[in-house]
């Protein structure tokens, strides 16, 4: 029953954020006038318009812009994961890889490349961007080979890294992010509408920011590599590539206040606290005193699971109660194991609970820590769920969890145990929610 209602209050946060929910508000035609991103435009002097929706939602995203466009649209292009795709009327769709770019990526990045080219100032870009938009959509400047962007991003996404670190490399090796695209397009009018994937909303972060200035550098993108003992792995035409940009021989991408940027305008529509908001809301309809913390997870994976699990177990108010969290942990993977952070995050709250000698006995926990987006690491699921059987004495041998925890094989352990939660793809992403549930054992709903 209680994972049940966690798995409802987690279905109300993704639904809170689908592109059908979040968009049509930001984009529409009443009476000629085409109202995209808060601006007015009329529809008769616009000579084309490029929709271009890049993300794990980009289908849904073109989906609504379809209806909402109606045949305005000259030219769409979706760029998507795997096995995300939608039928799309007005747009060519290109699934790629997710979180390493493939070929796919790089053909996703040819074809919107040559969308932007010769716009004029009476055309309009209209970019949808959602979270996974800078894998599936990418280039190899300067020689730069696949093979060798390839394992600059796998390391980089095992190491520890945050996002924003990630996409400040991401944006150096790359002729797109960091607002190339933009530059690419002008003079036409460029309105991005994002569902936010980062835990600060920070424009130029998100989806690596192709449509926003960018003030990071080339030699933060080096102290990057270097900080996380990336530089001595990586290949030396990355090397030289990076080196030139230090040496301004490689132009920077575009700062604030350049020229290419006086007809952007970029909005947020959805993130991870729309979510939470929904999943409050939802929780309180089940009868939960709901508590929920504005400030985002960012930290250590396992730091992060067992502060949570300490907060539930000493948590003072009224039960029952529903304890809220989102954000993205980081995880640096040093085993060989199957899971993702999500998975990671259910597996070391399961043996802080364990540690604990004297779990409250009149109450019961549940936690749940999944992807907005249908997906955690290389996996089919978006996280796992803890019951409170899980926990009962002699129920799960701690040798066997901790073996699976050194590995980082947490999908292992929940598909044997039945922890593990799927929904297939969301069409949408927000980073991540953690759903705490402390119950009384009497409380009955």
């Amino acid at each position: 029953m209680y994972i049940k209602q966690a798995q409802e209050i987690f279905s109300s946060a993704i639904n809170a954020v689908q592109p059908h929910v979040l968009l049509p508000y930001h984009v529409y035609i009443d009476k000629e006038i085409l109202h995209i991103a808060g601006e007015k435009i009329n529809i008769s002097s616009i000579t084309n318009v490029v929709v271009i929706a890049a993300g794990k939602a980009a289908p849904a995203m073109a989906k609504v812009a379809e209806k909402q466009l109606e045949n305005l649209i000259t030219k769409g292009i979706c760029i998507t994961k795997y096995e995300h795709a939608v039928p799309l009327c007005k747009f060519q769709t290109t699934e790629a890889a997710h979180p390493v770019p493939d070929n796919n990526s790089i053909l996703a990045g040819r074809i919107v490349m040559e969308a932007v080219k010769h716009l004029s100032a009476n055309d309009i870009v209209l970019v949808l961007l959602s979270g996974g938009a800078s894998s599936l959509v990418a280039d190899m400047p300067g020689g730069i080979t696949l093979e060798e962007m390839q394992l600059v991003f796998k390391l980089l996404v095992n190491s520890g890294a945050s996002i924003q670190e990630i996409n400040i490399v991401r944006k150096h090796l790359s002729k797109i992010k960091g607002g190339q695209l933009a530059k690419s397009a002008y003079p036409a009018k460029v309105f991005t509408l994002i569902i936010s994937d980062v835990v600060d909303d920070d424009l130029s972060s998100i989806a690596s920011g192709p449509t926003v200035p960018d003030s990071s550098t080339f030699e933060d993108a080096y102290n990057i590599l270097i900080r996380y003992n990336i530089w001595i792995q990586i290949s030396e035409s990355v090397k030289t590539y990076i080196v030139k940009g230090q040496k301004n021989e490689i132009d920077e991408t575009p700062k604030p206040g350049s020229v290419y940027f006086k007809n952007t305008f970029s909005k947020i529509i959805g993130n991870n606290l729309v979510a939470l908001e929904a999943a409050k809301i939802k929780a309180t309809q089940l009868g939960y005193n709901t508590v929920f913390f504005e400030e985002k997870m960012t930290g250590n994976t396992e730091k992060e699971a067992r502060q949570f699990v300490r907060y539930l177990l000493d948590y003072p108010g009224i039960l029952p109660a529903c304890i809220l969290r989102g954000g993205e942990t980081t995880l640096k993977v040093t085993g060989s194991g199957k899971g993702g952070r999500n998975q990671h995050f259910a597996l070391c709250a399961l043996d802080e609970l364990l540690n604990k000698n004297k779990i409250q006995q009149k109450r019961k926990i549940v936690i749940l820590s999944g992807g907005t987006d249908g997906t955690d690491g290389p996996t089919d699921a978006t996280g796992a769920v803890i019951d409170p059987e899980m926990y009962k004495p002699g129920s799960i041998h701690k040798e066997i969890l901790k073996e699976h925890l050194a590995h980082f094989d947490a999908y292992t352990f929940f598909a044997k145990s039945g922890g593990l939660v799927k929904t297939g793809p969301t069409q949408t992403n927000v980073m991540d929610i953690v759903i705490g549930l402390i119950v009384d054992h009497g409380f009955i709903v």
